[in-house]
């Protein structure tokens, strides 16, 4: 009889597994892209999963020219606002801020996240007078185009708009995204969107590959045997969901590898080579009847990608274009025959119909019914 093998099941590749610093992702490096310039980032909120049916494309496949059963993530993505532009410039150590340029106005809604922005009160005080001090001019574009030469890199300022969506938020996301193209470039396009919006079609193609970067779901403190994937001890054993020995007398040291119970989820996760198989708007019907679980009904322009990805429903994604390299012909399809939110709408829409016909039935039945009195003359009559 062979010897039984249990392998450790948990990754020590994502060590320490601790909580998120913030719930917003963020992307430190994306993927250069020739062209015009661009954002090369991101953020939507997640709204759930279905599956759709299409033929596969693929040539060189076993199951070419059938019907693939295709699990899919819905993301929704209301417009990028931006309300500002950032400038580096290269130092000994490393990339470090060099300006802002803010819009003259911003959202009423981004003063909860940076209330910097909130304008002092003109109200008359009883106060001591402040004591007056030179106020600095605020950094304006053309400060930025004359001193272009000293800037290494810029970035646009944006926030997401969660109040044009249904998940109930208001406060916006802040972070930077990175443009393409050399500085000129940068700082031209940064020009043009400020005070703007950026929407998901600007920036990604449907067909092409991305990254999807979330927080995912948080469950709290659990033991090792949920954490780790260790096996359970004996039923005679005195403790059975605990590590057998965690070290030697000596040294007395617990290594970091020994499974430990602790915090589990809500950790910083990327999922690499998602294919982006729609992106569409709200002209576009997917929103099945009653809307997604947790989420609601999209509103707004949204992405469709193959796959899960990290996180529950209305938390915030982060979108970029793939950083791997990826195999082109994956997910390969001709036409989409059928997505499953929709035949869910056709058949309530069916099912509706019905209910509608059959009160209409019984309308008419209630109508032809005689009156008593006119079933007592009949009945007189027939006697006759």
């Amino acid at each position: 009889m062979g010897k039984k093998n249990f392998p450790r099941s948990g990754s020590l590749a994502y060590y320490p597994k601790k909580r998120a610093k913030k719930e917003t992702p963020i992307y430190r490096s994306v993927p250069s892209v020739e062209g015009d310039s661009k954002a090369l980032s991101f953020v939507g909120y997640k709204a759930g999963m279905t599956h759709l049916i299409a033929k596969n494309a693929h040539d060189k496949s076993k199951t070419f020219g059938l019907d693939l059963n295709i699990p899919v993530t819905l993301i929704e993505c209301p417009p990028l606002l931006v309300f500002g532009v950032r400038a580096y410039h290269k130092t000994p150590h490393g990339l470090r801020v060099h300006a802002d340029v803010y819009a003259e106005k911003v959202a009423k809604e981004l003063i909860k996240k940076i209330p910097n922005f909130k304008k002092p009160s003109t109200k008359e005080t009883k106060k001591k007078a402040p004591v007056k001090t030179e106020e600095k001019k605020p950094t304006t574009l053309a400060d930025l185009k004359s001193d272009v030469e000293n800037t290494d890199h810029f970035t646009l300022i944006v926030h997401t708009q969660p109040k044009l969506t249904g998940i109930g938020k208001k406060k916006p996301d802040v972070f930077e995204v990175h443009v393409s193209g050399d500085t000129s470039q940068q700082l031209s396009f940064a020009e043009e969107k400020l005070g703007k919006t950026i929407s998901i079609s600007d920036c990604f193609e449907q067909g092409k590959f991305v990254d999807v970067k979330a927080v995912d779901k948080g469950k709290g403190m659990t033991g090792p045997v949920k954490r780790a994937g260790i096996r359970i001890h004996r039923p005679k054993a005195k403790k059975r969901r605990v590590v057998g020995s965690i070290s030697p007398w000596s040294p007395a040291t617990v290594m970091w590898t020994v499974a430990r119970p602790g915090q589990l989820g809500y950790q910083v996760r990327t999922e690499y080579n998602r294919k982006v198989l729609m992106i569409g708007n709200t002209e576009t019907k997917i929103n099945p009847v009653g809307g997604f679980k947790q989420f609601g009904l999209i509103k707004n322009d949204f992405m469709m990608v193959v796959g899960s990805i990290p996180g529950p429903a209305k938390r915030a994604v982060a979108i970029r274009n793939a950083m791997r390299k990826f195999r082109v012909n994956a997910t390969k399809i001709d036409t989409i025959d059928y997505i499953a939110s929709l035949g869910m709408q056709q058949a309530h829409a069916t099912q509706a119909e019905e209910k509608a016909v059959k009160v209409e039935q019984v309308k008419e039945e209630k109508v032809q019914k005689k009156s008593v009195q006119d079933e007592i003359a009949e009945a007189a009559g027939g006697k006759k």
